[in-house]
Parts: C-alpha cells; structure tokens; sequence
C-alpha cells in the first residue's frame, strides 16, 4: 500500500490479519492492560518503528560554548523517521493512540557515527467509537505507563503527541591560565554552568514549542536526558521527552476507599 511505503512487507502483513486470526500483542504489564480497559480502550497489538541513522560531523570551537546544530538535526530526524513508521504501524490497525511509548538510540559497530533509532508503543483503540487522534489526523503517543493513562483519562484529559526537544551542546574548554588560577579555590566554574545551563532551556524550549503546536494544554511526566552518544567529551545531547495533554471532559475520578487485600504475604 502506498500511504505505509516506509513499512516492510512482514509489518503490513502482521498487521493486516484476518479478524478471525487477529490476537493482540502487547508489552503492556497485567496491571496496566486491565486499567487500560478499564479506561475504555483495547489493545491493538505492539507497534514499532525503526532508523538506522549515519550522523553528520561538525566541528567544535574549542574555546566557545555552542550548540552543534548539525548534530542536533540528526538526533531530532532519526527520532522523527522512527517515530512516524511507528504511527504508521498503528493507523494500519486503525489505532486512535499508542501509549507506553520507549525511544531508544544504540550504537552499531557498522561505522562510528551510524546507530539505530527505535520507538515502541502499544496501539489502542476506544471502545465506544470516539476519536482521540490529534489535529493532524494521527494516532496520539504517549510514554505513559498504563496506570498513568487510566488516572490521566479519569482526571478528564487525554493524550495529545509524544512532545520532544533535542539539544547537542558543545561546552568550551577551559584554557590553562584559567585552571591555574583556580586552583585550591572553591570556585564556580562560570561557562560550564552556562553552557549546560543553556542546552538543557533550548530542549526544554523545544519541547514546549512541539506541545503548543498540537493544541496541547500542558506535558506530564517530563524527562530529560543527557548523553554523549561516543563523541567528544564536552560535547553533550541535552533530550526533553514528556506526554501533552488536553483536557477533554469534565473529572470523572471516584474518591479513594479503603482496600484490604486478600493475598497471605506471611511467609512460614
């Protein structure tokens, strides 16, 4: 099919099986695939999309803070390639979202600037026929546990996009003169904070940006990541990863009661 081009044979075919062969498949634990139902939504089977990325080169000035902008591409479109294969497994199973969503970046032995980037998620779809897409018409992603989804949906809000901000940062040495000088000192070291300082307001600013494009009214569960990925040791990717949100009805939540549980955890 034309519009999943992207998507090997094999996907498609898993995808596509008769309604009298379909069994899901999920990387949701016991606990969260119950809440999901619970929450009004049924697994469609696990999702995957997949980058094998060569990154670019870019050289640092050694004495200047700054971010690397080639590299920072790169990070932003393997992610970006992984992510839309990923939406396209779930609008095959004409999933509304995709929720528990893992990005992960290994390295290859391939080449030195070659890794593959990978996203996971497992695809839902309502059970009373209402739409949850975003505005753009694609499933919504979210990296919520499933017990995080069935509280997000009973506070009346619902999942918009997967919100992220990259940032590669080159953080300027410090010269020989400046080392000497501060030496037996209890000192900051002025441009280090600046230069970290720096990159992690520009992922986060990104991330914000992704967020308010999709209509979103805040982003939960914000992560942020630092890692060198094999380069230079002052150079840093600075990764703001959370869910947006919106709110989509009024607060449904039951007040919290007393449970006992029945299990005999004593032990002879």
């Amino acid at each position: 099919m034309a519009e999943y081009s992207d998507l090997p044979q094999d996907a498609l075919s898993r995808l596509q099986q008769e309604p009298d062969h379909f069994v899901f498949t999920s990387d949701l634990s016991v606990n969260e695939f119950i809440l999901v139902e619970e929450a009004g939504f049924t697994p469609l089977g696990m999702v995957m999309g997949s980058s094998i990325y060569h990154i670019g080169y870019q050289q640092a000035n050694w004495t200047k803070n700054q971010e690397m902008t080639v590299l920072s591409q790169a990070m932003y479109n393997a992610r970006e390639l992984a992510m839309t294969r990923m939406e396209e497994e779930a609008d095959a199973l004409k999933a509304d979202g995709i929720i528990g969503v893992r990005l992960q970046v290994s390295h290859r032995e391939w080449g030195q600037h070659i890794a593959e980037f990978v996203a996971i998620g497992t695809a839902v779809k309502a059970k009373d026929g209402s739409s949850h897409r975003t505005i753009k018409g694609k499933p919504f992603t979210s990296d919520l546990s499933g017990q995080d989804f069935y509280l997000l949906m009973q506070a009346g809000y619902r999942p918009v996009s997967l919100a992220m901000g990259s940032c590669v940062y080159h953080v300027a040495h410090q010269g020989t003169l400046a080392t000497i000088r501060q030496l037996g000192q209890n000192r900051e070291l002025l441009p280090y904070t600046q230069g970290l300082y720096d990159a992690r307001e520009r992922a986060m600013e990104r991330m914000q940006t992704e967020a308010a494009e999709l209509k979103a009214q805040g982003i939960v569960g914000v992560h942020l990541h630092e890692n060198n990925h094999s380069w230079d040791s002052h150079i840093l990717e600075f990764f703001a990863v959370g869910t947006a949100v919106v709110k989509f009805q009024d607060r449904v939540m039951t007040p919290p009661s007393l449970v006992l549980p029945l299990n005999d955890n004593t032990t002879d």
